[in-house]
Order: structure tokens, then sequence, then C-alpha cells
């Protein structure tokens, strides 16, 4: 004899299993808007990164190409904004003293040219930093 079993029982497991359908999608959809939202924080960082990175390297540039190096700073706030702040760019050129080829001669007119930029982002100041040398009659006949 065939048992029948009751189509209320029926409907109950039925719902269960919608409820817990809804529930592994909600958790699947949950982790995947997670996801997207690491995934635009990760893209906004590089994007700002490669913005201070050519901002160094344009003002890395502009001193090195400088015709004559003397020793001193200068500051400049830019036009462009980081994050909604104003970005401030220090460069440095001092002279380096004591330095030797590998031959043991004394190098005259070495220059250390330091650039730096500050920004206000998250809460905080954020700085960078690029650094070169250059020979001081570099670009004279």
């Amino acid at each position: 004899m065939r048992s029948r079993s009751n189509p209320r029982k029926k409907r109950g497991f039925l719902l269960l299993e919608v409820i817990l359908a809804l529930g592994i999608f909600s958790i699947a959809a949950t982790a995947f808007a997670i996801a997207l939202q690491r995934t635009a924080d990760a893209a906004s960082m590089a994007q700002r990164r490669m913005q201070i990175n050519r901002i160094l390297e344009s003002a890395l540039n502009e001193a090195v190409s400088l015709p004559v190096l003397e020793e001193g700073s200068e500051s400049v706030t830019l036009d462009e904004e980081i994050g909604g702040a104003s970005v401030e760019v220090d460069t440095l050129i001092e002279p380096m003293e004591e330095m030797e080829n590998q031959d043991g001669q004394l190098l005259q007119q070495m220059f250390r040219i330091e650039i730096s930029a500050h920004w206000f982002e998250n809460g905080e100041w954020q700085e960078e930093i690029a650094e070169t040398w250059r020979y001081g009659r570099l670009y004279q006949p």
C-alpha cells in the first residue's frame, strides 16, 4: 500500500526551500556587492597614485632640466586637486659633498634634487617623495 503524503507538508517544504534559496542568494549578492565596492576603492586609489606620480614626475623633470642649478627650496600649490584637496609641491636642491667616482676622484658640482608632494586625504596628510642626482654643469656648453 502506498502512503500518501499530506499536501500541507509538501507546501511547507516548498516554502522552506524558497526561504533557503533566498537566503543563499542574499549572501551571494551581499558578497558580490562588497567585492564591487572594494574593486572600486582599489581603482580609485590607483588613479590617485597615478595622478600623484604624474605630478612628481613633471616637477622632477622641470627641476632636472634647469640650465643652472642653485641650492635652495621652492614650494608651489597646484590648482589640481586630489581627493578634494589641493596639492603642495616642494622642490629642494642641495649640493652633494664628499662624493667620489669609482676611481676615487672627487666629483664636484653634484646636486641632489628632491620633490615632495603633500595633500590632505582620508583625514590625514599624505606625502610622496621623488629624488634624483644631477651634475650641475650638465646643460652648459
